[in-house]
């Protein structure tokens, strides 16, 4: 009898949920929440109660009994860093992810809810290749100063999921080659994968590299002090200006590609200007990443949700095709990377790791 696997991905403002049975798709929901609902919130782990009466809505509405399934997986949280792979969900990888320690994102609320439903009806609770990672070289580590260390909070599962499936697409093996990953949207992460592993990757949360569509990226550290001085914002105005109102967003009040690529064709040429300055950093960051592999790059990744826009991806590769060739994969494999991760326990091929 096939094992019935459900897999729950929160994000800043949707929930994704999908049915599997072993490796196959029943169905997949995206559920897109109001964004006037979430202003009522004044902190992101308020939204616990509301986002979970919607999955439980949504799937009395599939029909879904929650007893029929083997497992619960969830996207990781912003845990203590940790190797990739498979891992049981502890309420202390709970405690630490909603303790804000490691940064702040709705991921833990799914892995709360994960957690919570698999004790209710006796499933097992697991998530993949969390997105606080442990496999950082010593050098990437450093800062400039000793009271802060560098971390690598970024997309982890989908950097994975596309560097695998680059590899089964050409027949090749990921723990023998050298592959740059950038992932582009919201945040923005550009990954240096040797040999199966991301020995150094930006700090996409809250941290560095280029800025995203609602994400500031690396700011002038004299000037962000002074801001932070100023009077004009509290510490948590401050930093929700970084992750969640900076960026394109910050700039044009607008996250939304469709949204800007309209704009640009209309002739607005301060749009086209902001958006070719994301463009230039991710590039920029792609070709430092390539140092950090000694210029040994088999192949460059491009994927998340701004892959889906041409203008944009032609504005970065035009400036990083020297250094190898380049892959597009629109959109991100999270929902089924989820899902081959809680198979591949299941049937013995990857045993989860306790936290």
């Amino acid at each position: 009898m096939a094992n019935r696997i459900l897999v729950m991905n929160m994000g800043s403002t949707s929930t994704k949920l999908a049915v599997y049975e072993d490796e196959i798709n029943i169905w997949t929901k995206n559920i897109a929440h109001d964004k006037s609902v979430f202003k009522k919130f004044t902190h992101y782990t308020l939204q616990y109660d509301y986002r979970k009466a919607v999955v439980l809505e949504y799937l009395k509405s599939k029909n879904e009994n929650l007893e029929n399934f083997t497992v619960i997986v969830s996207r990781g949280g912003t845990i203590r860093p940790v190797s990739g792979g498979v891992f049981y969900i502890s309420e202390q990888m709970i405690e630490d992810g909603l303790s804000g320690k490691y940064g702040d994102h709705p991921c833990n609320l799914s892995m709360k809810l994960a957690f919570e439903l698999a004790v209710q009806y006796r499933a097992v609770a697991l998530t993949v290749d969390p997105p606080v990672c442990d496999e950082l070289c010593t050098e990437a580590t450093y800062s400039g100063l000793p009271e802060i260390e560098r971390m690598a909070v970024f997309h982890a599962l989908n950097q994975r999921a596309i560097a695998r499936r680059y590899c089964d697409e050409h027949s090749k093996n990921y723990t023998k080659l050298n592959l740059i990953v950038a992932h582009i949207g919201g945040g923005i992460s550009v990954g240096a994968h040797q040999r199966g592993k991301i020995i150094d990757v930006n700090n996409a949360l809250a941290g560095d590299g280029p800025f995203g569509l609602e994400r500031s990226g690396s700011l002038p550290v004299g000037d962000l002090i002074k801001l932070c001085y100023s009077g004009k914002y509290t510490k948590e105005e401050m930093l929700h200006r970084v992750n969640g109102k900076g960026g394109v967003s910050a700039y044009i009040d607008e996250s939304d590609g469709k949204v800007l690529e309209h704009k640009i064709l209309l002739g607005d040429e301060y749009t086209l200007e902001v958006v070719s300055a994301m463009a230039y950093q991710v590039a920029k960051e792609i070709g430092a990443t390539a140092s950090v592999l000694n210029g040994e790059v088999d192949a460059i990744l491009l994927t998340g949700g701004l892959a889906y826009w041409d203008r944009f991806t032609n504005m970065i590769t035009k400036k990083i095709g020297f250094i190898a060739d380049i892959y597009i994969y629109p959109g991100e494999d999270e929902m089924l990377s989820l899902a081959n991760g809680a198979y591949r326990h299941i049937n013995g091929i990857e045993l989860a790791k306790n936290y």
